[in-house]
């Protein structure tokens, strides 16, 4: 390093006269990012009041019949409370309101029609009006009705499937089939399509089963409402109780009982390595598992599910097996680093065993989180409601007009669900953050005082109210930039999936570059907020004043504390994976058994459960990743104000421990 180079990165702290640690004289920081943040707050729980007051989240979750009611609600213009599932007539989504999915006993009955305005029968048709039992449509102006003509001409089936009426799935009209309820969907079952296929087409004349398959789907207009987000808000609000259990309650024990452990030195390794096999040895059993339920579920007879379901049981448990692979490859390469990581977390223990409540902050963090969660998530779920019916207009024959009406999100739903999303982001950071510099002060008090044992529980208290009164500015500062830098991500993984839609290689490869240069960015300015909230812990400074002294006192010492700090993560990643993984599988099991025929997918629950898992596992795991961070800053800046003098607040196993890690991680840090 040049004589220019070191006189940027400042000079060594000299220790005031009056010196006696962590500092008692703090003000207020960074408190224009704290009004920002309330003032967020704020207008997130104006948006989410006037969302529960204009929105009904029943529209996210119930079927859409041809004439804009809701099937088993009273929302529309007809109450269809006892009228919960929808028989579709056409493949644009059409359908009528029924009492219950039709059971034939003779699997299906060509001669009657279920249609807009109830059912047609023709001579030798069998069911009842009981067997079909149809919401009462007479009010509507949409309605087209059957005639001989229009669809049953000359009492033929063939010429019936060909008819105005039917148009192979395009009219306003279809037969009478077997089915089986899906999502208050009725389904037609295999054994009722080949059934009608022999009768309707029987010289293979049309292609009945690309028909019948796309009868309970959507075509590109509708899904204009219905799409992806839509299931997913409405799979969320189903699997809420879940996600909330889950997704908080068990990583919270999990990561509790595993912080425990991690603090006694006998066991730390045992715990670490059995981590290791365990979270491989769930991850490939998790891929086994989805293979044979994918398995089950093609060759079930009748169908139970559709075919997107069984291929994302399929393509998951590719996944899980690669993603199985990788972990092994990744744990190999890491062995060396775990376990000279083991040392680091031993050093670290030794501060938090002087007070066992800050073990207990990450619940509290949580059950902030868990609270921000339940309204944000019935917030959204409102929100995703508040769009308005469509009318459209489907030429399938000249002269012939299929009304169809679908649930379309206006400008403002759209840019408002992002803004949740950054609400979301921000909020969850700023618990992050706050939890830092509360176990940066705690670890700081107890580094930085001369009779160590002396430490207990009332740092951490003092450093809860002190965090919260003075620096939560500063929190909020920090918390800010990585969510800026987490919607920056969203938005270019929103342009990925536009891409992948239009297949563009080259716009494909330029996004995913994108993302890994803002990824990068993340875990950057991750790295520069922890130690400025350790300095803010320490000095009561501000964000940038404390940014720029973290810096500079790092690069002062950089060989040795980017050396630890490399090591220093692998038993952070091991316990975060562990208490990841073994709570989404454990959620995967419960939302099998418990809620699969009442989600579109389970992706998506067990997602933000994966999600809340990692996040929470790392408030755990954070505890012990922060202990090192602070208790390495404190050193080196306790160095630097009393060098080798025997007023160091360090203890001589300290000072061994760090210069003979720092040095040996240098070398054998980048190989491992």
């Amino acid at each position: 390093m040049s004589s220019n180079d070191a006189d940027d990165l400042g000079e060594k702290l000299v220790a005031p006269p009056d010196f006696n640690g962590v500092t008692s004289k703090r003000q207020h920081t960074d408190v224009l990012c704290t009004i920002l943040l309330w003032c967020m707050w704020i207008s997130m729980t104006a948006l989410g009041i006037y969302a529960m007051q204009q929105g009904d989240y029943r529209l996210i979750l119930y079927p859409l019949d041809y004439d804009g009611n809701l099937c088993g609600t009273d929302k529309g213009q007809v109450d269809m409370t006892d009228y919960p599932y929808l028989y579709y007539v056409n493949d644009f989504s059409g359908g009528v309101c029924v009492k219950e999915c039709p059971k034939l006993a003779n699997i299906t009955d060509p001669k009657t029609l279920v249609t807009y305005t109830g059912l047609y029968q023709v001579d030798g048709s069998y069911i009842t009006s009981d067997d079909i039992a149809i919401a009462d449509y007479s009010y509507s102006n949409e309605t087209l009705e059957c005639t001989e003509t229009l669809c049953y001409p000359d009492n033929n089936p063939e010429k019936s499937f060909t008819s105005y009426g039917v148009n192979m799935g395009k009219g306003f009209a279809y037969y009478a089939m077997d089915t089986y309820e899906l999502m208050w969907r009725c389904v037609f079952t295999d054994e009722a399509r080949d059934t009608l296929d022999a009768i309707v087409n029987p010289n293979d004349e049309y292609n009945l089963t690309a028909v019948i398959d796309t009868m309970a789907t959507q075509n590109e207009k509708i899904k204009q409402g219905y799409n992806i987000w839509s299931n997913l808000y409405s799979d969320l609000w189903v699997a809420r109780y879940y996600i909330l259990g889950l997704g908080f309650g068990a990583p919270l024990g999990i990561g509790f009982i595993y912080s425990l452990f991690l603090r006694i030195p006998l066991v730390l390794p045992f715990m670490v390595w059995f981590s290791v096999v365990a979270t491989i040895a769930i991850v490939f059993g998790g891929a086994y598992y989805a293979g044979e339920l994918a398995a089950q579920w093609k060759n079930a007879d009748p169908p139970m599910f559709t075919e997107d379901n069984i291929k994302i049981a399929q393509y998951g448990s590719y996944a899980l097996y690669a993603f199985g692979a990788l972990l092994v490859v990744v744990f190999l390469l890491m062995r060396k680093r775990i376990q000279l990581a083991m040392g680091c977390v031993k050093e670290a223990s030794k501060a938090i065993l002087r007070f066992p409540l800050i073990i207990l902050f990450p619940v509290f963090q949580a059950l902030g989180f868990a609270a921000f969660m339940a309204v944000w998530t019935v917030y959204c779920a409102h929100l995703a409601s508040m769009g308005e019916f469509k009318t459209e207009q489907i030429d399938t024959v000249p002269g012939l007009f299929i009304s169809v009406r679908y649930f379309a999100f206006s400008d403002f739903i759209k840019k408002s669900g992002w803004y949740m999303l950054f609400c979301f982001f921000w909020t969850g950071q700023f618990i992050i953050a706050i939890g830092e510099i509360i176990f940066a002060m705690s670890i700081s008090k107890w580094y930085f005082a001369r009779d160590k044992k002396k430490v207990g529980n009332g740092a951490v208290m003092s450093s809860i109210v002190t965090s919260f009164w003075y620096h939560s500015g500063t929190a909020a500062f920090g918390s800010l930039i990585i969510a800026i830098i987490q919607m920056i991500r969203a938005v270019i993984a929103y342009f990925q999936r536009k891409a992948e839609e239009m297949n563009s290689s080259l716009a494909k490869a330029v996004l995913c570059c994108f993302q890994c240069i803002v990824f990068c960015f993340e875990k950057l300015f991750k790295f520069i907020n922890k130690n400025a909230y350790i300095q803010t812990a320490i000095f009561g400074s501000s964000f940038c004043t404390s940014a720029k002294e973290a810096y500079c006192l790092i690069m002062r010492n950089a060989a040795r504390i980017i050396a630890i700090t490399y090591v220093s993560g692998g038993v952070v990643f091991v316990g975060k994976m562990f208490i990841t993984t073994l709570t989404t599988g454990v959620a995967y099991f419960a939302l099998d058994i418990e809620l699969r025929d009442e989600l579109y997918s389970a992706i998506g629950p067990l997602f933000f459960i994966a999600l809340s898992a990692w996040f929470i596992s790392g408030m755990f795991m954070g505890v012990f990743d922060m202990g090192i961070a602070t208790i390495l800053q404190c050193f080196v800046a306790d160095e630097e104000m009393y060098g080798e003098s025997q007023s160091m607040y360090a203890e001589g196993s300290l000072k061994n421990w760090v210069e003979e890690h720092g040095k040996s991680s240098q070398k054998r840090g980048c190989m491992d």
